[in-house]
């Protein structure tokens, strides 16, 4: 009676429509023998797990270890021999599988009695909802071997009430719309088919109880629902039937939480001492009689267990902002049911509306009738209770009801520059401060133009210029959507950047005709020196020199122009990544006393690490190591003395560059661990706050305290290397400095020296702003990132943090006004770039809230992970699916990915290698291809690749999945075919069906989306029709659908039939075409084939020899190789040899032959030459041309020409060309030419002529040279003297020429002048 009652518990429990812990699925295990008549003569148990591979498979018998079997690789399902069944194999077995955790949970127990007997079933029940009149009902009989005949029995009854004769080892008896004569108790036996005599032991009773045959109690709470920990409550449970026994359930944890009351009224009282915050939660109660027949559950009870009430919030409809004499309605809505509401006013105490619980369960709301510029305010509401407690009230949102006479006028901004840029647009934003339905932007120049938009943003082009104007913008609000504002904002101008005269576009103008400017003095000084001075060789060095000056003054002048120009244009920051900063740690292998053995640990975020240093006291260069390959290095330090005490930080190098140092590690002694470090992002009030403790050892515990206070405000136990301290709501009581101490996990504590005080002060911040990248921020090494962050507030400039160290910022911008913005740009992203990226913004004075934090994740450094769905890819809408994502390595974070969604769904973190990601209560948009992937949060969030995409499908039919053979479904005999079962699922196994036979052919476990069924040798056994279908390794009422029927034939049994097609193998497209197959044998089935498709393209069966195929209208894709079989009637699927095949043509003109000779192309002496002509199609005849000749020269039906070389008649190009003899006035297209030469023919004749002009031009060009040579050789001495002359005249002329520049007055008569004149005067000898 009791398992009856147990029974209908589970049932309900399972009706619950709240979470449930996750249960470990179970190892399947059964027997197979080769004795069907008599299984105990030999026995072979198996073993198979339920999702995953294992390498390790374990059979237990009476709970003690038996056997393990470690296949030689990863399977599903493994065999333990036990040969024949004696007395010493009797007993109880199970399965168990090994898992990356530990052994899973045994199997089933299956019991295997003496010799001669079945063993004893197992009997389950399996409800989908509780077992009340009219729902469903499914019972399991699991019997140990397949192919059994399982029977249902029922107490009072000497017939089996059912019988089935399931494929597999387990049969499922289902009970529809359940009544209480379905009550009772009931039994299942199994016995071998072709043996009926033989039968197994009965199972295990087990008795049907029809649930809900009684009204449904009420549970009230008292005195409220909603208590402050500490207080005392009291739920009553109030049904309608006096002597019951009453049961109180809490959803949230069935088990544990179950309290049982018998009572002699038809109420029972639960109390609650002292509440705990564990204690919240939905509780249901229900009563039950002797007999165990239950009633239906109560209404959930929701109990909230709080010191402050959540927040409310409030919405004004249709907007904050109205006029005067309109209705508002002001809807307050709150986390907690059940309890009322009051609406107050700032400045007055009293409440102004309430509503109670009722009105709130029919979406009522407080409501301002007529409004005036009275009713303007501030408001909010608050939560009424009608009992006393110690619950404190939080602030509250509020709502700023604002009354005016006329809408407010909107404002219209430039989202970058009023001014239009080369090839880019200006987005206009149109703004008013309260809900309205739509914007409408106008063009003061053109009275036609509207534009129309939701957000209020419109996108302006500049095409030819047509984009420059005055514009506005007017709305219409929600309350009145036909009535436009009349307001309308400021008009904005939009120019070109030659009409506006800004001092920007003046600066840049002028640096760009300064430039010009430069260019051509540069010019007039260079022809202004050539001209005064061209005869003066000894200026020619002063010239270079003026000339370089000029020139490096004209390039760095340019380049100043460019980084000006470049300083006023840049719209976007680009990101110099600094070398990572590494991370220091210490390990050692004594926990409880460190200084004993320590390790100092370095490593680098950054792949292209190539060494690490280490610092003691930032000065000592103590040690190199070079990196390994998980880029980091290992400094042993052994037993800590007095020596080793400082601090410590280490840096990586790479090939150019090297990082920051790490943060300081402190070793202050023995006996004394190293000094932790602590920090917190800025506190903000109402908000949690986490203070990070680092402790540099792994295994230690934490402990945080608050100055003033001897004892810690808060512990944590060992937690790795560091711990976060959580303030679960800041106020004006937690400011303060704190700091942190680490010690070991044992007693007695070693304590390590405090942290560095934190001052955690409360200070006034701008709301935080806007990040997010553009695009998604899981990306692959080498993509572009741009990261925006934005505010509404004016002015304001902008840091970029990656991992809380600035590493960018962007100045305020004066010259656009409205919102503030700035891009950070990443232009190749690499491995080292991932993290996790926050921006701020300040003015002079004051900060904003740091924002939300975007996780940069770099992928395809990692192996990727697999992704597979629990229970399954396939589920019905309105269920939860389990996305279980397997990773390579520990201690990672997986996200979760859809295709068509640029930013993760979910993440987690976790300490093993899978996560498992919960999608609730799907729906059809849930439908798609997901994927994930793990990184390690540690070094620059290195990511691995993408998993392969998993396709969850929301519906509840199966898609129909397809079958075909491969290579055919016509298949000659002894040779091998596999057939195919392909579909859209992944991740599901498949089960083949055979036309007339039980059993079915399974492939379990499928991770691909195909599944292969192979047959090695064909024979006649393996004829016949074949389906498939989906065969989900869970229990789902999701409809499976069956594949296509498949054919499968077997040839070579019957003699060949022959094939022929009329009117020809080649007709044209858009004709009608017969293939006749005839065979040897009457009332035949003839099938047509096809080369390179699987399945056969028709069949007939005819009253004689021979079938017709009629092909209409054919095709170019109809072109191809057929082929035909046939069968008896009698024999179907055993087939003739395969016919000859027949080449089809769809074409207007036949394929083009070939044209070669034999021996070869060269005529020899009195030696003929024989051309071959060869064609796709049977039936031709081929003629033979002789280029230079208008009659065809020879006509063959083999096609082979024989040409003699007579007087040199047979020397030239040939072609050929054929034409169906059933068509004679169709002829192909002519064979490529074919030249055919004598021993010294044209081709050589013309080589030997191109050789000797060639030959003859290089001795006329070499003559030539030679001549010119000869003749400037013999004007050599003369041009010599003649410059010598020449060179003397030129210098005096200089000379006299500067003496008169100098001295236009005197002479001189230096050594010098005196002795050029003398050279002068002297005779030059030849």
């Amino acid at each position: 009676m009791l398992r009856a009652f147990s029974i209908w518990l589970f049932c309900i429990r399972l009706s619950l429509t709240m979470p449930s812990l996750a249960m470990e699925s179970q190892p399947e295990l059964w027997i197979e023998s080769n004795y069907p008549q008599a299984p105990w003569e030999n026995i072979t148990l198996w073993c198979r797990s339920p999702s995953q591979l294992s390498r390790k498979f374990l059979l237990l018998k009476d709970k003690t270890e038996m056997t393990w079997i470690s296949p030689s690789f990863k399977t599903f399902q493994v065999s333990f021999p036990i040969g024949p069944l004696t007395e010493s194999n009797t007993g109880l077995y199970r399965c168990c599988y090994w898992k990356e955790t530990g052994w899973s949970k045994p199997s089933k127990v299956l019991e295997l009695e003496a010799p001669g007997q079945l063993p004893k079933p197992i009997f389950w029940i399996q409800a989908e909802t509780p077992p009340l009149s009219g729902c469903n009902v499914n019972i399991l009989c699991h019997g140990w071997l397949q192919d059994l005949v399982f029977m249902l029995f029922k107490e009072g009854y000497a017939e089996p009430v059912e019988y089935q004769v399931p494929t597999g080892t387990m049969a499922i008896f289902s009970i529809d719309n359940l009544t209480p004569e379905n009550e009772g108790v009931y039994i299942c036996r199994t016995h071998i088919q072709m043996l009926p005599t033989l039968w197994s032991e009965p199972s295990n009773p087990l008795k049907l109880v029809v649930a809900g045959l009684y009204p449904k109690p009420t549970l009230t709470a008292y005195p409220g629902h909603i208590m402050a920990p500490g207080e005392d409550l009291s739920l009553r449970c109030q049904g309608p039937i006096y002597g019951m026994a009453f049961a109180l359930m809490k959803l949230e944890d069935l088990e544990k939480s179950f309290y049982h009351k018998k009572s002699i009224k038809n109420e029972a009282y639960f109390f609650f001492r002292s509440l705990k915050i564990h204690d919240a939660g939905h509780y249901v109660c229900f009563y039950y009689d002797g007999s165990y027949r239950g009633s239906l559950l109560s209404d959930v009870l929701e109990i909230w267990v709080t010191d402050t009430f959540p927040k409310t919030w409030l919405l004004a409809q249709p907007s904050p902002v109205v006029p005067t004499g309109q209705n508002v309605s002001l809807q307050c809505r709150g986390p907690i049911n059940g309890v009322g509401l009051a609406l107050y006013k700032k400045g007055e105490d009293k409440p102004l509306q309430f509503l109670d619980s009722a009105s709130i369960n029919d979406n009522k709301s407080f409501i301002l009738n007529n409004v005036t510029l009275s009713d303007a305010g501030i408001y909010n509401c608050h939560y009424l209770l009608t009992w006393k407690t110690s619950i404190r009230i939080a602030p509250h949102h509020t709502v700023e009801l604002v009354v005016v006479d006329k809408p407010p006028k909107p404002s219209l901004s430039a989202s970058s520059s009023t001014v239009y840029k080369l090839g880019k647009a200006i987005s206009l934003q149109c703004r008013v401060s309260h809900p309205v339905l739509e914007f409408c932007l106008e063009w003061e120049e053109k009275a036609a133009f509207q534009k129309f938009s939701v957000n209020g943003d419109s996108i302006i082009s500049n095409v030819e210029g047509k984009g420059t104007g005055t514009y506005s913008c007017s709305y219409h609000r929600e309350a009145h959507h036909n009535i436009w504002g009349l307001q309308r904002s400021e008009p904005l101008k939009l120019m070109r950047p030659a009409g506006l005269h800004t001092w920007n576009y003046v600066l840049n103008e002028a640096l760009r005709l300064s430039l010009i400017v430069q260019l051509v003095a540069l010019l007039v000084i260079l022809l202004w020196v050539r001209w005064k001075c061209r005869r003066l060789r000894i200026r020619e060095a002063w010239l270079l020199g003026t000339a370089q000056g000029v020139t490096m003054l004209f390039i760095v002048t340019a380049l100043l122009c460019c980084g000006l120009c470049n300083g006023v244009l840049t719209e976007e920051t680009e990101i110099i990544m600094p070398t990572p900063k590494p991370e220091l740690w210490a390990e050692t292998n004594f926990p409880l006393a460190p200084w004993k053995n320590l390790t100092l640990w370095c490593r680098s975020p950054s792949g292209s690490t190539k060494e690490f240093v280490l610092l003691k006291d930032g000065t000592g260069w103590i040690a190199t190591r070079p990196a390994s390959e998980q880029v980091r290095a290992a400094f042993p330090l052994g037993a800590l003395t007095q020596s080793h005490t400082g601090s410590y930080h280490c840096h990586s190098w790479e090939e150019m560059a090297v990082s920051e140092p790490s943060e300081a590690l402190e070793l202050v002694g023995t006996d004394i661990l190293p000094k932790p470090v602590l920090s917190a992002s800025p506190p903000i009030r109402g908000q949690e706050l986490q203070i990070q403790c680092k402790g540099w050892l792994a295994g230690l515990g934490f402990a945080l305290y608050k100055e003033g206070e001897q004892e810690p405000v808060q512990q944590l136990g060992a937690v790795g290397r560091e711990a976060f301290f959580t303030i679960r709501r800041m106020e004006e009581k937690d400011e303060g400095n704190y700091s942190c101490r680490t010690h070991t996990e044992r007693h007695p504590f070693k304590w390590s020296e405090p942290s560095e005080p934190l001052e955690l002060v409360i200070k006034e911040m701008y709301p935080k702003p806007f990040f997010k990248t553009w695009h998604s921020p899981v990306v692959t090494p080498g993509a572009r990132v741009t990261f925006n962050c934005s505010t509404p507030q004016q002015h304001m400039s902008f840091i970029l943090y990656k991992d809380g160290s600035e590493i960018a910022s962007s100045d305020r911008s004066w010259a656009s006004p409205g919102a503030s913005s700035a891009h950070f740009l990443i232009i190749s992203v690499g491995i080292g770039d991932g993290g996790n990226y926050s921006c701020r913004y300040y003015d002079f004075a004051v900060w904003s809230e740091p924002s939300d934090a975007v996780e940069l994740v770099v992928t395809e450094f990692y192996p990727k992970p697999t992704l597979l769905a629990q229970p399954g890819p396939v589920v019905l809408p309105g269920e939860d699916v389990t996305l279980h994502c397997q990773g390579a390595f520990q201690d990672m974070r997986f996200a979760l990915l859809r295709q068509g969604t640029q930013v993760p769904l979910q993440f987690q973190s976790v300490s093993g290698n899978s996560a498992d990601f919960l999608l609730h209560t799907i729906s059809t948009e849930d439908s798609g291809n997901y994927s994930c992937i793990y990184y390690e949060t540690t070094m620059s969030n290195r990511g691995s690749y993408l998993s392969m995409p998993l396709m969850i499908w929301v519906t509840d039919t199966f898609p129909k999945p397809s079958l075909f053979a491969e290579p055919s479904s016509v298949v000659p005999m002894g040779q091998s075919v596999t057939l195919w079962c392909q579909g859209p699922v992944h991740g599901v196994g498949y089960i083949l069906h055979k036309e007339g036979e039980a059993a079915s052919a399974q492939l379990w476990g499928s991770t691909s989306n195909d599944g292969a069924f192979s047959i090695t040798s064909m024979s006649g056994a393996s004829t016949g029709r074949y389906s498939c279908c989906y065969h989900p390794e869970w229990t789902s009422p999701i409809k499976i659908q069956p594949s296509n029927t498949l054919e499968l034939i077997v040839t070579g049994l019957l003699p060949k039939p022959n094939l022929l097609a009329q009117p020809g193998p080649m007709v044209a497209p858009g004709e009608n075409m017969t293939l006749r197959c005839e065979g040897e044998l009457p009332d035949s089935t003839f099938v047509l084939l096809k080369e390179g498709t699987q399945e056969p393209l028709e069949q007939q069966k005819p009253s004689g020899y021979r079938a017709d195929f009629w092909m209409p209208v054919v095709r170019s894709e109809d072109s191809g190789v057929y082929s035909c079989v046939y069968y008896l009637d009698s024999a179907p699927f055993a087939a003739s040899n395969h016919s000859d095949s027949l080449q089809i043509w769809v074409t207007d003109k036949p394929p083009k032959p070939s044209l070669s000779a034999w021996p070869s192309t060269v005529f020899k002496l009195g030696k003929d030459i024989t051309l071959q002509c060869r064609g796709p199609l049977p039936g031709v005849e081929f003629v033979l041309e002789h280029e230079g000749e208008e009659a065809p020269q020879q006509f063959s039906e083999d096609g082979d020409f024989v040409i003699s070389n007579v007087e040199g008649k047979g020397i030239g190009n040939y072609s050929c060309s054929y034409r169906l003899q059933a068509s004679p006035d169709i002829w192909s297209e002519p064979s490529d030419p074919l030249e055919l030469v004598g021993a010294a023919g044209p081709a050589a004749q013309e080589c030997t002529v191109g050789n000797i002009v060639r030959s003859s031009l290089i001795v006329v060009v070499v003559i030539a040279l030679g001549v010119v040579l000869a003749i400037e050789w013999k004007k050599w001495p003369r041009l010599r003297t003649r410059g010598s002359e020449t060179d003397g005249r030129d210098h005096t002329i200089a000379l006299e020429e500067c003496n008169q520049e100098e001295e236009p007055d005197t002479t001189t008569n230096s050594p010098s002048s005196a002795s050029r004149d003398i050279s002068v005067e002297l005779p030059v000898q030849l």
